[in-house]
This record gives structure tokens, C-alpha cells and sequence, in this order.
């Protein structure tokens, strides 16, 4: 039963798998398109799948998590792998490296932290799920209002800023004629105190 175990029946299974998969495509190919000898390849192709799956049922599933990975050795299927057990009172384990307790506290203490941690953040997030924020939308409308009110103003402002600059330069203008009428005037005053 090795045999079924090792990496080249492993490889030989999913070549035959992936070969019949073909056969029953091109057989399916050729039946759409009514080539000659479709018939015979996809009856081909369908036995081939068919003995395909009987071998599957036969052998059963793989498993398929990845220890080899954390214990060398484990995807020898031949190998002897030595299990893995805490220390005897300061011992070495029997068939395997020892469990060093300080290392496993600390581990236990930072999970212990973390798990505080993640339960502060679930009473923060209750606290948050019971506050009423039905009113909130009231005061958002309200808040547009005032911003709205607050911008019309804000061109009101600047309009009456335009406004009274405009304004200013009249009475510039104004004060010039005014300034030019006197001297006009001063003049007709001037001509005839010298006349009489």
C-alpha cells in the first residue's frame, strides 16, 4: 500500500486524471461538431472517466492540510517520526524535543492580553450600537441651513462691499466737480470784484 502513498503514484494519478479529462473534451468536440469517429472517442473519453472515478473511489481522498511543512519527514510516508511531548520534571521528553513551559506562559499570557483587548473593543463597539442617533439627521438639515444662510450673507457682504466701492468713487467724482465748480465760481467771483 506504500506505493499509493508515494509522491510518483501521486503524480502517475493526476496524469492519467488529466489526460482522460482530455480525451472526454475532444471526444465532446468532435461529437458538437459531427466529425468522423466521434462516437468512438467520446465513448473513449467516457470509459476512461469512468475507470478514472472507480480508481478514486478505490484509493479515497488525500488529505490535504500540510504537516510536512511544521514536521519534516511527515510526507516520507517510510519515515519515522518522533511525537512530540512535554518535559518530566525538568527532563528531557521521551521521543522528542522538550515544551519549555516559560515559552508556553508567555504565548498564554500574550493570547490572554489580546483576547482583553479584542473584549474592551466589543464593549466599545455595544456602547456605540445603543447610542440614539435618530436626531442626528435633524441637526445635519439644520447645520445645511445655516451654512446656506451663512453663504447668502457672505454675497450679501460682498455685494454691499461692491456697493460701497462704487458708491466711494461717486462721491470722489462728486467732490472733484464740486472742487472744480469753486474754482469756477471763485473765478466769476474774482471777475467781477474786479470789475467794479
Amino acid at each position: 500500500m506504500s506505493f499509493f502513498h508515494s509522491k510518483g503514484f501521486k503524480y502517475l494519478k493526476n496524469l492519467i486524471i488529466g489526460v482522460g479529462a482530455a480525451v472526454v473534451l475532444v471526444g465532446a468536440l468532435f461529437k458538437i461538431q459531427s466529425w468522423p469517429g466521434a462516437s468512438l472517442m467520446l465513448t473513449i473519453g467516457l470509459l476512461t472517466e469512468a475507470g478514472l472515478f472507480i480508481m478514486l473511489g478505490l484509493l479515497g481522498p488525500e488529505n490535504e492540510y500540510y504537516w510536512e511543512k511544521l514536521y519534516p519527514g511527515l510526507d516520507d510516508h517510510g519515515a519515522e517520526i518522533q511525537a512530540i511531548a512535554p518535559t518530566m520534571a525538568g527532563g528531557e521528553a521521551s521521543g522528542g524535543s522538550a515544551l519549555n513551559g516559560d515559552v508556553v506562559e508567555k504565548q498564554l499570557d500574550s493570547m490572554v492580553s489580546e483576547l482583553r483587548t479584542m473584549s474592551k473593543s466589543m464593549s466599545s463597539l455595544k456602547a456605540l450600537q445603543e447610542v440614539d442617533f435618530s436626531s442626528t439627521g435633524d441637526q445635519i438639515k439644520q447645520m445645511g441651513n445655516f451654512y446656506s444662510k451663512m453663504n447668502d450673507a457672505m454675497v450679501s457682504l460682498s455685494e454691499s462691499a461692491e456697493d460701497a466701492k462704487v458708491y466711494k468713487d461717486q462721491l470722489s467724482t462728486l467732490n472733484k466737480n464740486i472742487g472744480s465748480l469753486n474754482n469756477v465760481y471763485g473765478g466769476i467771483l474774482g471777475a467781477m470784484g474786479g470789475a467794479k
